[in-house]
């Protein structure tokens, strides 16, 4: 009977080729993108204006940034967003 023993040493040299060819068939697709996504959720709308959950609700309300509810979730369009930032399509 042949027993060979795995060490620590093994284990941490088998990971990390593991992950070298993870990487290479599948790269990490946030770390690649440089263009905002065309549509954002709330959390990152907020995240990126800086502003309340609150705030944004108002935002949707009274019209001035649309958005898209799908199932529970509601989306809006970087573009409007660029918009709203730039006071408006007009410039206003």
């Amino acid at each position: 009977m042949n027993v060979e023993l795995i060490t620590r040493d093994d284990l941490e040299k088998f990971k990390k080729e593991l992950f070298e060819e993870i990487r290479k068939h599948h790269p990490h697709p946030r770390r690649q993108e440089h263009e905002p996504r065309a549509w954002l959720k709330s959390f990152e709308v907020r995240k990126l204006l800086g502003i309340s959950a609150g705030t944004l609700q108002n935002l949707r309300v009274n019209g001035t940034l649309p958005f898209k509810k799908i199932g529970g979730l509601m989306y809006y369009k970087y573009g409007d967003i660029q918009k709203l930032m730039e006071g408006g399509e007009d410039g206003k």
